[in-house]
């Protein structure tokens, strides 16, 4: 599914000392060393490319849409196939050059993608069984988030480690996108739990590792 240019960047060899302290700033050379660790098993549902998609569209218009699809690689996406998170890796990095200006960062812009990565998971029928089994409870809906990652992806490791009554930090290692992206998607499932004043700040720790502090009212 994915073009040739994919596989040749996802055969980078892996990074030096010095390029992994660079690693830890988000910027548009990021993209080189999260490819080189990718491989053909890491995938995301189609249902991520589509509403990222229908984001960018929104914001920048039919043409930058056009131009990020056709940064993945990929034609078309069905929402519940699994694709390259390469591709995915392509499509988003393009948004956040082509959209910085306009939404005022590239953190803005991964953050923007990763809200209505969860509202498309939680229009899903596995995202409104997550929120049947929550029932409403933040701290629920925290204990069970990381088996329903295992849903929409097939990488990484997720934890939840609760650090008082509506305080937690959730550990992500080996999960591709970068931290303004899950800031995004933690505060937005947060909101659809009810919690008001939901945050998630989110620390880098390695190439592909975070951790996010979240809390709520």
């Amino acid at each position: 599914m994915a073009t040739n240019h994919l596989a040749t960047h996802c055969s980078v060899p892996p990074p030096s000392s010095d390029s992994f302290s660079k690693a830890l700033r988000l910027d548009l050379d990021d993209l080189q060393l999260r490819l080189s660790l990718a491989t053909a098993d890491d995938c995301a549902k189609g249902m991520f490319f589509n509403g990222a998609l229908n984001t960018i569209g929104t914001v920048g218009g039919s043409v930058i849409a056009e131009q990020c699809r056709q940064a993945s690689g990929i034609r078309k996406y069905v929402d519940f196939f699994n694709y390259p998170i390469s591709s995915f890796l392509h499509l988003s990095f393009s948004a956040a050059k082509l959209l910085e200006r306009p939404l005022g960062g590239y953190g803005t812009v991964f953050f923007r993608l990763g809200e209505q990565a969860v509202r498309d998971f939680l229009d899903s029928g596995v995202g409104k069984t997550l929120l049947l089994l929550a029932g409403k409870d933040p701290r629920r809906l925290l204990t069970i988030l990381p088996s329903a990652f295992k849903t929409a992806v097939t990488y990484g490791e997720r934890n939840t480690e609760f650090t008082g009554e509506k305080q937690a930090i959730f550990t992500m290692k080996r999960d591709f996108m970068p931290h303004p992206y899950h800031e995004g998607v933690l505060k937005t499932v947060l909101e659809a739990m009810g919690a008001t004043t939901a945050r998630a700040i989110g620390h880098r720790t390695g190439p592909l590792d975070a951790a996010y502090q979240i809390s709520w009212d």
